[in-house]
């Protein structure tokens, strides 16, 4: 990998890192006439007693809630409710902001979802165009285009084999072989230690512990106007699980522009030493 510009990847976490709330929160729940509120405590009851999945939970109540409320759940109507999800300040603006850094600086940056959310919500918002790769959750479709069972299903500890896909240049959800096969640190496209990762709860806490241990970094997000976000993000820190904390603002000259951009110079430099060998 000599000579050739250091790829830096952004791996995000979906919500309450680019968007204020669950991204079922934003028009689906709305369209089967609960409030989130029913619709979560629905779905932690399903599991009970039995050990099932909190994501499998959720993915099973959308499908039988959408057919009691006559709603067909094809791609496309998965799409338009993405298409209603709140994004955080400057979220639309900063990818091209960060690219436009990184190119002037001399990396190459690149976008991943790493998300417990749904693939097909994600589409359908106006940032998906600009990640490499969306990892998350996703439905299987019947031979009318309907949803009818979880394809992928994404926990918190799932979420850590795909770090290892993007460290690889691996980008087949489904891909088992591949991962797992021995390669140098330094053959790999996106070695850990050019990795920022950007989470907001304790689903991330793998996946930042990960990061940081291997020589990347990790930053805990929050909304300024949650109490409980703050102190989820004070004390990731304190527990040495992330590098920084930062509000959820993601404009030009915002924490998170001044956190990322001092961690690309940071690799880019250290790029540049390794090549003197």
């Amino acid at each position: 990998m000599k000579n050739r510009k250091p790829i830096v990847a952004l791996i995000y976490d979906f919500d309450g890192t680019l968007s204020p709330g669950n991204m079922q929160e934003f028009g689906f729940i709305q369209a089967i006439g609960q409030t989130p509120e029913e619709f979560w405590a629905k779905s932690n009851l399903v599991p009970s007693g039995q050990e099932v999945s909190s994501i499998l939970s959720y993915m099973k109540l959308m499908i039988e809630e959408a057919k009691a409320n006559n709603i067909s759940l094809t791609r496309d109507s998965f799409v338009s409710f993405g298409k209603k999800i709140k994004l955080f300040e400057g979220v639309r603006e900063w990818f091209s902001i960060i690219n436009e850094y990184g190119s002037r600086h001399g990396v190459i940056v690149e976008h991943y979802i790493n998300s417990s959310g749904q693939t097909e919500l994600i589409e359908g918002t106006p940032i998906a165009k600009e990640f490499k790769k969306i990892f998350a959750c996703s439905f299987w479709y019947d031979e009318n285009g309907v949803a009818v069972w979880p394809a992928v299903a994404v926990d918190y500890t799932g979420k850590t084999q795909y770090l290892f896909k993007i460290a690889k240049g691996i980008l087949d959800i489904s891909d088992a072989t591949k991962v797992n096969e021995s390669q140098a640190e330094d053959e790999k496209p996106v070695p850990f230690c050019n990795m920022i990762y950007l989470g907001d709860g304790t689903t991330d806490i793998p996946c930042m512990k990960i990061v940081k241990m291997f020589g990347g970094n990790s930053i805990a997000v929050f909304d300024k106007g949650n109490r409980h976000k703050i102190d989820t993000a004070r004390t990731l820190l304190a527990q040495d699980r992330v590098n920084f904390i930062c509000e959820a603002d993601y404009r030009k000259g915002g924490e998170i522009y001044k956190v990322v951009t001092k961690i690309i110079n940071k690799i880019k430099a250290e790029n540049d030493y390794k090549s003197l060998h």
